[in-house]
């Protein structure tokens, strides 16, 4: 029998027969890593289990650690859930149903509407199905027999027809189910330790709002059942951190049918909070050699046709029409755009002095707030809102000042993350396949942001292709304390800009140059990560950044007079305070305080009148006692910006 040589990942090589699967692959390297073996790699892909090899190819072993297993256990179990659908829903018309980040989802036109009360009946068919532990069988067909295939299957007989005609078509069978697939699946369906549906939601056919509105039916999977238990639990905790649930219980902010869909109204405490935030990191960027800018929220379409905007994101923003006319023109309409960002302000700004490079770097900052276009089954709250505050800058610098200006920036990302209590990391961007730019250009970038994230010693990883289109980027990722991941600072390099706007400098020689910019961004958008904290702490800010830190609250109405008196003495350091001063027994209003997740009550009666004293409760350690007010105040002060 022939011979074939493959490349294991540790660059050894092997022999195997001529034909030899991955199964075959596992097997020759030991018993044990057979049985754990799921599917494979080959070249990089992932193919299943009974795929065979070839000549000269790397191979891979995957089992139920590797990381790309969970997303072939879940893909699975998608087809699974659509086999019981389709059991259970005579006459269901599959769509497409990958798997996600968290679980998988399947989308279906069905004769009737399916709700959470039907997830019992799916969930014990899908058990019924895992026990027969049926094979995934893969066929690679043609388009006639695919479309022969799902005759009775109107969305992929529509997708079918449009793959284009050099594509190969494969099909996934199991048990009674069909549908085409890339794969790669388990071996069979008893590999799936645990399941459950998760929620069920509306989906237009393949995204399209003009399309038919499908049933989308959510679930997830994991090997075993602890896995899924421990996921339930941060899901559950995850929905007692919900920041749209606990913004309108602590007062924080609003929205309203009549103002529109993703644009938040601040209530008194959210408006605090954003003001703590923003002055704490103006102060902080004055230091670091900002300067801060103010700019118009419209522009003159024109601004945007230069930019770019006009042109690749009109789609994403909001434009209309001024009537500029006077008696002597006549009418006079004039095209405006609402800025979905701040860069172009920040350009013309630069722009319009001469610069030398004895000026430069140039950073501006701005709390910009913009408006984009976000389709409104996107928005979520503060996470993804269509009008929004940027904590923008924008840095004009010379070739050689990169790498030290990144730095700076991974300096500030620090303080801020640290600050905060986030553990994060960081992934660079490169150039995608539509992008401008010179090959020299996206190489020096590229190599400018990661001798930068080198030096600054942070861990980060590579995203292949996944740049903007005018340059690379660092995006950054934090862990949040129940540990989800968020996108939230970036620092991007920008070709785009300077050229568009002609943007130049005098060089030392007095010859013209055209500077590098720097787009950064570290809350990203100040709602997002507003968000971001009230779920990261479950609502309970910490103190510096509570908008009220204290309550006083009186024993009784004759203890109202000290409790104003401990109300004045805060304030006079600038702390947030009041006076629960309400006809309500004490006990209601302790609740209330802690409800409300107020760091601090005070408890006043005729003792700490006596005495100058207030009897300190701390939101979760309690009673603490009492103390000289003087000692309490010097508590609040030592926190005040």
């Amino acid at each position: 029998m022939n011979e074939i040589r493959i490349v294991l990942p540790d660059g050894s090589e092997q022999m195997q027969p001529e034909g030899a699967t991955i199964a075959d692959v596992a097997a020759s390297i030991g018993a044990g890593l057979a049985k754990a073996a799921i599917a494979g790699k080959i070249d990089g892909k992932e193919v299943d289990l009974n795929a065979v090899v070839t000549d000269g190819a790397s191979v891979e072993i995957i089992t139920a650690k590797s990381p790309e297993a969970i997303g072939i256990l879940r893909h699975s179990t998608a087809h699974i859930m659509a086999e019981a659908v389709q059991i259970l829903f005579p006459g269901a018309q599959i769509a497409f149903g990958p798997h996600t980040e968290t679980g998988f989802f399947y989308d279906f036109a069905l004769s009737r509407p399916v709700s959470t009360d039907d997830f019992a009946a799916i969930e014990a068919k899908m058990a019924e199905i895992i026990a027969a532990d049926e094979p995934f069988i893969r066929e690679v067909v043609t388009r006639e027999q695919a479309l022969e295939i799902f005759a009775d299957q109107r969305f992929k007989s529509e997708h079918v027809l449009e793959l284009p005609e050099d594509e190969e078509i494969s099909i996934y069978r199991h048990g009674s189910f069909v549908d085409l697939c890339v794969g790669p699946h388990l071996p069979s369906a008893g590999y799936v330790g645990a399941f459950k549906m998760m929620k069920v939601a509306g989906a237009y056919w393949k995204g399209d709002a003009n399309n038919e509105m499908l049933q989308r039916l959510y679930g997830t999977a994991f090997f075993k059942k602890k896995e899924l238990e421990e996921y339930i639990t941060r899901i559950e905790e995850a929905e007692k951190r919900d920041h749209r649930k606990l913004g309108r219980e602590l007062g924080i902010y609003t929205m309203a049918e009549e103002v529109g869909v993703g644009l938040p109204l601040y209530l008194p405490n959210g408006a605090r909070i954003i003001r703590i935030l923003q002055e704490w990191l103006r102060r902080d960027l004055y230091k670091r050699g900002y300067e801060e800018v103010i700019t118009p929220h419209i522009y003159n379409a024109d601004v945007w046709k230069t930019s770019g905007h006009y042109d690749f994101y009109h789609n994403n923003m909001y434009f209309f029409f001024i009537d500029e006319s006077d008696e002597k023109d006549g009418s006079k309409l004039a095209e405006y755009g609402v800025k979905p960002m701040n860069c172009p302000g920040h350009v013309l700004l630069y722009k319009a002095n001469l610069h030398s490079y004895r000026d430069l770097p140039i950073r501006y900052f701005e709390f910009g707030t913009v408006y984009r276009h976000e389709m409104s089954g996107v928005v979520h709250g503060l996470l993804r809102a269509r009008g929004f505050t940027q904590d923008d800058a924008h840095v004009i610098c010379t070739e050689d000042q990169v790498v030290d200006e990144v730095i700076a920036i991974l300096d500030l990302v620090h303080h801020i993350m640290a600050t905060f209590g986030f553990d994060y990391t960081a992934e660079i961007s490169t150039r995608p396949e539509k992008s401008i730019g010179t090959d020299d250009m996206w190489e020096l970038a590229t190599n400018a942001l990661i001798t930068a994230i080198e030096k600054h010693g942070l861990p980060y990883e590579i995203n292949e292709g996944d740049g903007a289109f005018y340059g690379p980027k660092i995006d950054i990722k934090v862990k949040d304390a129940i540990g989800r991941t968020w996108q939230c600072s970036t620092v991007q390099v920008d070709f785009n800009l300077p050229e568009r706007f002609d943007l130049t400098y005098r060089t030392a020689d007095n010859t013209t140059a055209r500077p590098w910019m720097l787009h950064r961004a570290i809350f990203g958008s100040i709602e997002r990560f507003l968000g971001i904290l009230i779920e990261h702490y479950a609502g309970a800010l910490p103190l510096w950044l509570a908008p009220i830190q204290t309550v006083v609250i009186p024993i009784s109405d004759k203890h109202l007079d000290y409790a104003f008196e401990v109300k004045d003495a805060i304030e006079k350091v600038g702390g947030r305070v009041e006076v629960y001063d309400q006809n309500e027994p004490m006990k209601v209003k302790i609740a209330k305080a802690q409800s409300q997740k107020i760091p601090y009550m005070l408890v006043v009666g005729d003792k700490e009148a006596a005495e100058g004293t207030v009897s300190v409760r701390e939101r979760r350690e309690g009673n603490l006692g009492a103390q000289k007010l003087e000692d309490f105040v010097a508590i609040i002060e030592e926190t005040i910006l």
